[in-house]
């Protein structure tokens, strides 16, 4: 007799374990991950969250600048799209516009306000932690990834440009995903990977132009090398890469450089109204070069070792203009680095750990190399975009080389990352004497014990091991921690801020409220543009900022913080009149435009008054008044909520509109009044700057002001000044 199978007595089938819900999956994290990891996650996320909002209010508009392109955005689609400075679409921002639109978009949501323009910041500096954290913890420990997040999110910089509504918050988010989604492709070879890395390096371009595209050489490199698919594939998929890149970065780009210029805003920061001019001159190049046309240092750079914008060479990042903002884990970064592709050595081609080295240890090197000896405009907030290698790589590094502690070669590497940030935690601590002294000590002597149970590692038990490196961990981020919540507890406004408390850097012009000058000693670094004027040293008088000395270096006179008289010469060296005031429009001496050159860092302060002037019958206008500069224009943008018109884009110096064209605006009544000071302005090109200089190539911002006050009745509201362009002078 035949037995049928379906007749044989069957094995009771195990029921298939049920799906874990999403929210447990996303709580819970990994089936192999242990239970504390992913909570552990979420409260770095938190805490980091809770660190940035933190007293987020006390800057205001922060960059005012930027912050009136938001109002002008939330307010017109097409001041929106293109970056407008205001509503009558007059000037854009001497940037693209897309690190713009999460601003504009919350604003329109929410209405004016500092939270509604800087939490879309602070939300991007979270991310990026939250990027930096699941980069590490794929191919290290969970312990790996939150030492990498905590160190992005207690960088000093990072803490400051999070914070803050300049373009760079949304660069470095969107770089640290390039970072992750190259990472990805070696892992899988999957071409998704590397076309959404080509998408945010093009939307990284739309952020700050060429900047975004500093890591493209490290990141091709390692796929076309380390990808594991063969190799007519992987340049295939660079190719597709590369055209995902072109196309998310160069549709805006096409468009504005397409659509009539008749019917679009002029493109501040160039000369012809060319947003190819601005990317690949003032934006990009001239960064290199210092060959800068139209800027505050404009048309006479070079590769020299020093200039206007600091001390280029090698050390650059751990000078006293850069090092407090983002350098205290630097040295040890590099030894880790070093370590972790010397334990690598011997995987194979493919090897996604090794590659996460190459990434992220290339990206950084890459970036260092090029900030540290580019000869234009250099700002010390640019430092930012090293944070998430940074971190990474002491992530990535301390995570591997514990897990190989057992080597004696392992923890002397782990022992010797320990001094550097021990070591250079004093170093940089004791720059600031009187700030925390005791920090300093409790740094270095942490760094050392640590290193001292950190040699002995891999015959340590397991609790000394662990409270060695716990030691070595506290020392390392104590400074930087130090440092970051020095930089939340403080207000940081204008153009040029830093981190850390005051005198940590020892570069550029004022950046915070009452014209703090971030340690300006020696004035500023090679003398103002324009050429330096030798019998103008130190002969400034007024309040200069901490840790300055009476302004001294700038050619012609002072740099008071707010209202000093600058005593020089107009001799067409320096700033004629020797004012560079931070906050005022009525310094005295040369004349630059109408009235010197407050107001290109930082605002005018709008009182009451002139507030309530300029709202007057101001929707009958297109624009309720025009100034010299874009920092004075936004403050009364701002303070209104009405578009104001920025004669010669941020420096005064562009050459829109033009007089004949501002002429037609005021004749058809689209202006009601005109704004007197602010900016660099006033035709300094033709003053004894030369083609190139301060004032561009038209002067044109001097001739409007010039016709303005010639022409048109006076109206003085308390301290400020303004002409009536309603309103024909009497006689």
């Amino acid at each position: 007799m035949t037995t049928r199978y379906d007749q044989l007595p069957q094995a009771a089938e195990t029921p298939p374990a049920p799906r874990a819900s999403f929210a447990h999956r996303v709580w819970r994290g990994r089936p192999e991950d242990p239970g504390w990891a992913r909570p552990a996650f979420w409260a770095l996320l938190a805490a980091t969250l809770v660190l940035y909002l933190y007293n987020l209010s006390a800057s205001g508009f922060a960059n005012s600048f930027y912050s009136a392109a938001v109002q002008a955005g939330s307010t017109s689609w097409k001041a929106f799209f293109f970056g407008s400075l205001d509503g009558g679409n007059a000037i854009t921002v001497d940037k693209p516009s897309a690190f713009l639109w999460p601003m504009a978009l919350s604003v329109r949501i929410f209405g004016l306000g500092s939270w509604a323009v800087l939490v879309p910041e602070v939300l991007m500096g979270v991310g990026s932690v939250a990027v930096v954290y699941a980069a590490v913890r794929r191919r290290f420990s969970a312990v790996a990834g939150l030492v990498a997040g905590a160190v992005l999110a207690l960088t000093p910089v990072a803490a400051l440009m999070f914070r803050f509504n300049n373009p760079d918050a949304m660069l470095a988010l969107l770089m640290a995903l390039a970072c992750y989604f190259t990472v990805r492709a070696v892992e899988d070879g999957r071409t998704r990977w590397l076309v959404w890395a080509g998408v945010a390096i093009g939307f990284a371009f739309l952020a700050k132009t060429l900047q975004a595209f500093l890591i493209l050489p490290p990141l091709a490199l390692v796929y076309a090398v380390c990808g594991p698919v063969r190799l007519g594939r992987r340049l295939v998929q660079l190719g597709l890469a590369t055209l995902a890149l072109v196309v998310s970065g160069g549709w805006w780009a096409a468009v504005v450089e397409l659509w009539p210029a008749s019917s679009r805003p002029y493109i501040g920061g160039s000369q012809h109204n060319s947003f190819l001019e601005l990317t690949f001159g003032y934006n990009g190049l001239g960064r290199i070069n210092g060959d800068e046309t139209g800027s505050v240092g404009g048309g006479g750079g070079g590769m020299g070792g020093g200039g206007r914008w600091g001390t280029t060479g090698w050390d650059r990042m751990f000078g006293a203009e850069v090092g407090g903002q983002v350098s205290w884990l630097l040295p040890a970064a590099l030894i880790l680095l070093i370590a972790g592709l010397w334990a690598t050595r011997k995987m194979g081609r493919a090897s996604a750990t090794r590659a996460s080295f190459l990434v992220w240890g290339g990206s950084l090197l890459i970036t260092m190399v090029v900030f540290s000896y580019m000869a234009g405009i250099f700002h010390q907030y640019y430092t930012v975009a090293l944070a998430p290698y940074l971190a990474a790589v002491v992530g990535m590094g301390t995570g591997l080389l514990w897990e190989r502690r057992a080597e004696t070669w392992a923890g002397a590497a782990l022992a010797a990352a320990s001094v550097a940030s021990g070591a250079w935690g004093y170093v940089l601590l004791n720059r600031i004497p009187d700030h925390l002294p005791w920090l300093r000590w409790l740094v270095l002597v942490g760094g050392l014990v640590a290193a001292l149970g950190l040699l002995f590692l891999g015959r340590a038990p397991r609790n000394l091991a662990l409270g060695a490196a716990s030691v070595g961990l506290v020392a390392a981020l104590a400074g930087p921690t130090a440092y970051t919540l020095s930089t939340v507890n403080s207000a940081h406004t204008g153009s040029i801020p830093t981190a850390g408390p005051a005198g940590a850097s020892m570069m550029g012009f004022g950046g915070r409220p009452g014209g703090r000058g971030e340690g300006m000693r020696g004035g500023f670094p090679g003398g103002m543009p324009g050429g330096q004027n030798p019998q103008g040293q130190g002969q400034g008088q007024g309040q200069t900022p901490p840790g300055g000395a009476g302004g001294q270096g700038f050619p012609g006179g002072g740099f008071p913080g707010q209202n000093g008289q600058g005593q020089g010469r107009q001799n067409g060296q320096g700033f004629p009149g020797g004012n560079f005031p931070g906050n005022t429009r009525t310094g005295e001496g040369g004349r630059m435009g109408a009235g010197g050159a407050g107001g290109l860092l930082n605002g005018a302060n709008v009182s009451a008054q002139a507030e309530k002037l300029l709202k007057t019958d101001a929707d009958t206008y297109t624009w309720v008044a025009a100034s010299i500069g874009s920092q004075n224009a936004a403050s009364y943008q701002l303070a209104t909520n009405k578009a104001v018109m920025a004669i010669g884009g941020f420096n005064g110096t562009d050459p829109s509109p033009t007089l004949a064209q501002f002429k037609r605006y005021v004749a058809k009544g689209e202006i009601h009044y005109f704004i007197a000071g602010g900016g660099m302005g006033g035709g300094m090109g033709r003053a004894g700057e030369g083609r190139g200089g301060m004032g561009g190539e038209s002067g044109t911002a001097s001739g409007i002001s010039t016709w303005a006050e010639a022409n048109f009745k006076k109206v003085t509201v308390g301290s400020a000044t303004f002409y009536d362009l309603t309103q024909k002078k009497a006689g």
